[in-house]
């Protein structure tokens, strides 16, 4: 018999037994997510890790926030690991790059942009933050059945929200704004703040992990007059998730066949 593990930093242990997560970045749309789950429960609020649990085809699924910015959502990932959790899908929203990437859509990253300091702490800068293949797969899938418009490719993570916002007050602007425009001219589809941090120790611990992202803004759009709106329902995205959650769950009976 295994022996019980706890982790204090997102309060939960081993024997929830569940090997599903779903992690937003903000706790208060934890409740909202978990309510798309069949039998939800409330489990712990502690620091910035709010938590739920629920089923899906039988099979338990956690809910649990990561806070914002890489170093928690590390901490989140070491800690789920720890508990038995071996996929992880951050549900989280984004601004969008390109012109094309409306707001309301979403985004499933095949890649991430280490503009953050988290993973430098764990692998060298040329080691990319990619999400694992098989997990992408599931949720282009997802997006397709569900009818979802989804876009694919490379995300921005950055550590500072206003470094991008509002670049030019920063010591730094005109290196922050170079950086950005260019990773707009290599074609990155959004920026968001936790994705790096999630592909990068998901790779490292050995966890399937991937993401999808909700458009809430696209600034690009709005700099070059053209219609723009902020939209703050994630339905799609979190749609997208779990019918995701529910290919893979298939996928795992099939193989055990």
């Amino acid at each position: 018999m295994e022996e019980k593990v706890y982790c204090s930093s997102i309060d939960l242990s081993s024997d929830l037994g569940a090997r599903y997560a779903i992690v937003p970045g903000d706790p208060a749309r934890v409740k909202v997510i978990a309510e798309y789950l069949d039998d939800p429960k409330p489990l712990s609020v502690h620091r910035e890790y709010t938590s739920y649990e629920g089923y899906l085809d039988g099979e338990k699924v956690l809910v649990i926030s990561s806070g914002m910015g890489g170093p928690s959502a590390a901490i989140a990932v070491e800690e789920l690991k720890k508990i038995g959790v071996d996929t992880i899908i951050r549900l989280g929203t984004c601004g969008g790059m390109q012109l094309d990437v409306l707001t309301g859509e979403v985004v499933i990253p095949t890649g991430a942009i280490r503009q953050e300091g988290t993973t430098k702490e764990y692998v060298y800068t040329e080691f990319p933050a990619v999400p694992d293949f098989d997990v992408v797969c599931a949720l282009s899938k997802a997006a397709e059945k569900v009818g979802v418009k989804a876009h694919r490719g490379v995300v921005q993570s950055k550590d500072s929200y206003f470094g991008q916002h509002d670049p030019m007050s920063m010591p730094i602007g005109r290196d922050l704004k170079e950086h950005y425009d260019t990773w707009i001219r290599a074609g990155a589809l959004a920026s968001e703040m936790e994705c790096a941090s999630v592909f990068i120790v998901s790779q490292i611990r050995k966890v399937k992990a991937g993401a999808v992202l909700h458009v809430i803004w696209n600034k690009e759009r709005e700099q070059a007059g053209l219609p723009v709106e902020t939209e703050k329902d994630m339905s799609k995205a979190i749609k997208v998730v779990i019918e995701g959650i529910r290919i893979m769950i298939e996928d795992r009976k099939k193989g055990a066949q």
